[in-house]
């Protein structure tokens, strides 16, 4: 016997992801019920998510869950859910900045934040990682617009720019830049950094897995033998950053790093999720690499000094990264002219609005926890 439930919802494209975004009150407090939730009303445990709004790829198969906020300096709480598409598996661990750029939007929308002139500043506590990030949303006539002309790789059309800000960025995980302690580890004969600017990430130098750097995903996702091994590495890394079994969990993030194809980009990215290619890049990814550029011996900052992009001891505030969709731009910000002491780092997405109304989800009578694998926020 199964019974059908249904909640308020609305799904929003934000950066290059989509999903639903919720209200937590409307979520049961166990994480475990929440999960199941989340589960069904996005069909996973089918590739295509059927039975549910998932869209059968990591990308479309995300949800924001928002509400709001008792910390001080923040308007609203924000719950990223990662939620897999085969498996019967949900991640609460990573912050998703993508997601993230509809919030404000969504916040506004749903009355939690009242909207300024012009622009309105939503402030969100992120609780993956329990850090603070402003929105600039723009609100013409004290209304959200989604019309202008702003692009991002990886999406069609134009639509209005929103800036995030992300602050206090360093050790979201594991509370240190550096987890390991140092720039570099060798890990399988693989020269890795293990780095935690906005989410936790291991780096290598795509040349040393035998790869340009510039393959696409679908070239590197059929590449089984570099995926096994970068799982290998992954693994051992977590261990060092101190994530413990990292098996089923998404963090950290394998990117691939090479140099540049043009005058104009600082590195070339290929970012993982962890399994699959991504098919841009995540913005706490492009966080993460964007930091590791001037931090001195990292496996970034050592080829975006032999590219000639910075001084050996030198310091970038606006970075260029390539990835398979195109380019993303940040804007890094460091607090006296430290290259491991980040005020914070800034960028620009869009967001767009496709439907508000009541969601559906199926549930069991009686719901197995042995079906449930949830990581603790």
């Amino acid at each position: 016997m199964t019974i059908m439930n249904s909640i308020p919802c609305m799904i929003m494209r934000g950066g290059t992801s989509r999903g639903p975004f919720l209200r937590m009150r409307d979520l049961p407090d166990s994480q475990a019920a929440k999960a199941e939730i989340l589960l069904n009303l996005m069909g996973s445990g089918h590739a295509l998510q059927i039975d549910g709004i998932g869209g059968g790829d990591p990308l479309t198969s995300k949800v924001a869950i928002v509400e709001r906020s008792s910390h001080p300096e923040a308007d609203v709480d924000y719950l990223f859910a990662q939620v897999d598409v085969l498996n019967r598996r949900v991640d609460f661990n990573p912050n998703c900045g993508n997601m993230l750029s509809a919030v404000g939007p969504y916040a506004i929308e749903t009355g939690l934040v009242e909207p300024q002139e012009e622009t309105t500043v939503v402030r969100v506590h992120n609780l993956n990682t329990q850090r603070l990030i402003e929105c600039r949303v723009p609100t013409p006539g004290r209304q959200v617009s989604y019309e202008g002309d702003t692009t991002i790789s990886g999406v069609p059309g134009r639509a209005a720019g929103i800036q995030l800000s992300f602050l206090d960025i360093i050790g979201t995980k594991t509370g240190a830049l550096l987890p390991t302690g140092q720039a570099t580890d060798t890990i399988d004969g693989i020269e890795v950094t293990c780095l935690d600017a906005a989410t936790p990430v291991m780096m290598v130098n795509a040349a040393d897995l035998g790869l340009s750097g510039r393959e696409s995903p679908s070239e590197l996702d059929a590449h089984p033998a570099m995926l096994e091994r970068l799982e290998l590495i992954r693994r051992q890394a977590g261990r060092r950053m101190g994530l413990g079994d990292v098996s089923q969990s998404v963090l950290p993030k394998p990117v691939l790093v090479s140099a540049p194809s043009n005058d104009t980009s600082t590195l070339c990215t290929r970012y993982f999720v962890p399994h699959r290619c991504h098919k841009a890049i995540a913005v706490t990814g492009a966080i993460a690499v964007a930091t590791a550029v001037s931090v001195p011996g990292t496996v970034a900052n050592r080829i975006a000094v032999e590219a000639g992009k910075l001084a050996a001891n030198g310091q970038l505030s606006q970075v260029r990264l390539e990835h398979p969709s195109g380019l993303i731009e940040l804007d890094v910000e460091h607090r006296n002219g430290n290259p491991v002491d980040i005020a914070r780092v800034s960028l620009i997405r869009t967001a767009r609005k496709i439907m508000s109304g009541t969601i559906f989800y199926s549930l069991p009578s009686a719901p197995s926890q042995d079906m449930l694998t949830s990581k603790a926020s």
